[in-house]
C-alpha cells in the first residue's frame, strides 16, 4: 500500500475508491503507471482517483487515449480528455486506430486494436503497467454475453483484476464497483464525463445485455450474484488449470518449439484437460492472444483421419508415430522480421554476434541449402518456421538446423510457463 493510512481515512466516500486504485497492481506496482482513458464515466474516474494518488504518493503516471474514428465525435471527446489532463498535471498521448480493411466484427477488433496500440505505446514510454476502468456491471454484461456464446467454465469465469496482454501488465483496480458509484464520485469532484451513444445502441450485444439485467433482477439475478458465481467459475478454472500442468508434465514434450501431445494418454485423464493441453498448445505455437474455438479440440482427432495435417491459427496440427504434432506455420511468420537482439515470433531468443545490419527472419525455403538439416531429426515445416539470421538476402545463421554454430536459440518461456501464466 502505497497512500497513507491516515489521509486515506480523511476522504469519506472516496477512501474506497481511492484504496482500490492503490493495490490495483498489487504489492509494487510498475515503476511508471499508464492510464488508459476513453473519455467515459469509468475510465474519467479513474483517471481522477490515479491523478489524486499519484500526488499523495509521488508515483509518476500517464494517460493514454485511443481514437477509433468511428464517431464524429471521438476526436473531440480524446482532446477533452487531453485537456483533464493538463489540468490534474498528468502526461497526455492520443493514438489513432485505424480499421483494418475487412474487420468483420468491428468491437473486437476494436478492442484488440486498442490493446496493441496502448501497449506499444507504453513500451516506447518506459510504463510497466495500464489501468483499465472495467467495472462489476462489465463483468456481469461479459458474463450474460458469453452464456449466449455458450462459453464454458474459462468464458463464464470472473474476469482477472490483473492479467498480461501482449507482453503488458494490466489491471483493472475498479473491478468491484458499480458505474453509478464512479459517477457519483464525479459529481462530488465536479468533474464532467462523455457519453458514449454506441452506449445505447441495440445493434451491439453489449446494449442488449445490460438493458436486460435489470429486467433479471426479478429472478433475484444481478451484477452482484453474477460476479458470486463468475467467481466460484474462476476458482474452478484455477483447479482445472493446476491439473493441466500436471499432465502437462508429465505427458507432453516440447521439441524444438514444437508440442507434442500424446493420441492416446495413458493412464487415461479426463476428456477436458486432454482438451485444454491441445487448445493451450496451438495458442502457444501460434504465439496467439486468445485460444482457438474449442470445436477444434473435439473434433481433431477426426479431421486427421480424414486429412494429413491441419493448419489453425498460425499452427500446423498433424498426426505423427501416436502423437498430436503442433509446429508453427511458416506462411504465419514469412513475412516477420526484426532485429537479432530482439524477442521473435513472442517465443524466441537469439544470442550470438548481433550486429545492425542483420535481422532475424523464419529459415524458410532457405532450408533446402542446408545439406545436413535432416540430420537435426527435426521435420521440414519445423525448421522451416524457425528463426534465422539474415544479412539482406544472404543466411548467415540456423540455430535449429545447427548452421552456424555462433548463434544459439532459446524460448524465451516455456510452455508449462505459458500455462501457468494463462
Amino acid at each position: 500500500m502505497q497512500l497513507d493510512v491516515e489521509w486515506a481515512m480523511q476522504q469519506g466516500e472516496d477512501a474506497p475508491l481511492l484504496h482500490a486504485v492503490d493495490v490495483g497492481f498489487g504489492a509494487e506496482p510498475p515503476k511508471r503507471i499508464g492510464i488508459a482513458v476513453s473519455g467515459g464515466g469509468d475510465s474519467v474516474a479513474l483517471l481522477h482517483l490515479f491523478a489524486r494518488w499519484s500526488a499523495q504518493c509521488n508515483h509518476p503516471i500517464a494517460a493514454v487515449t485511443v481514437d477509433h474514428g468511428l464517431r464524429p465525435e471521438s476526436r473531440a471527446e480524446a482532446e477533452g480528455v487531453a485537456a483533464l489532463c493538463q489540468k490534474l498535471g498528468v502526461s497526455h498521448d492520443i493514438l489513432t486506430w485505424e480499421r483494418p480493411e475487412g474487420a468483420g466484427n468491428l468491437p473486437a477488433a476494436a478492442r484488440d486494436g486498442r490493446y496493441a496500440l496502448m501497449a506499444d505505446w507504453a513500451k516506447a514510454h518506459d510504463i510497466g503497467g495500464i489501468a483499465v476502468g472495467h467495472t462489476i456491471d462489465d463483468g456481469a454484461e461479459n458474463f450474460i454475453m458469453r452464456l449466449g456464446r455458450a462459453a464454458g467454465i474459462d468464458g463464464l469465469a470472473q474476469m482477472v483484476p490483473l492479467f498480461e496482454r501482449y507482453g503488458l501488465c494490466w489491471a483493472r483496480p475498479l473491478w468491484q464497483f458499480h458505474r453509478g458509484a464512479l459517477r457519483d464520485y464525479l459529481l462530488r469532484q465536479d468533474v464532467s464525463w462523455a457519453e458514449d451513444p454506441s452506449n445505447d445502441d441495440p445493434r451491439y450485444l453489449r446494449t442488449k445485455a445490460r438493458r436486460l439485467l435489470p429486467q433479471l433482477k426479478e429472478l433475484g439475478v444481478d451484477a452482484q450474484s453474477i460476479q458470486q458465481s463468475a467467481s466460484a467459475l474462476r476458482m474452478a478454472q484455477s483447479a482445472l488449470q493446476h491439473y493441466t500442468v500436471k499432465e502437462a508434465e508429465t505427458h507432453v514434450k516440447e521439441v524444438a518449439g514444437d508440442i507434442l501431445i500424446p493420441q492416446v494418454i495413458v493412464p487415461h485423464i479426463p476428456s477436458d484437460i486432454e482438451r485444454r493441453l491441445l487448445v493451450a498448445a496451438v495458442q502457444w505455437v501460434g504465439s496467439n492472444p486468445y485460444p482457438p474455438r474449442k470445436e477444434f479440440a473435439t473434433t481433431l482427432e477426426f479431421t486427421l483421419s480424414q486429412q494429413q495435417r491441419l493448419t489453425v491459427a498460425g499452427c500446423l496440427v498433424a498426426l505423427r508415430k501416436g502423437f498430436f504434432h503442433i509446429t508453427r506455420e511458416y506462411n504465419a511468420v514469412k513475412d516477420l522480421a526484426g532485429p537479432t537482439d530482439a524477442v521473435w515470433d513472442t517465443r524466441w531468443r537469439l544470442h550470438g554476434p548481433h550486429a545492425p545490419d542483420l535481422e532475424v527472419r523464419a529459415l524458410g525455403e532457405a532450408v533446402s541449402e542446408l545439406p545436413d538439416w535432416r540430420a537435426t531429426g527435426l521435420p521440414r515445416p519445423t525448421l522451416m518456421a524457425s528463426p534465422a539470421v539474415w544479412r539482406g538476402k544472404t543466411l548467415v545463421a540456423a540455430p535449429l538446423a545447427k548452421y552456424n554454430v555462433d548463434w544459439t536459440a532459446q524460448i524465451v518461456a516455456d510452455f508449462t510457463s505459458f500455462l501457468l501464466s494463462h
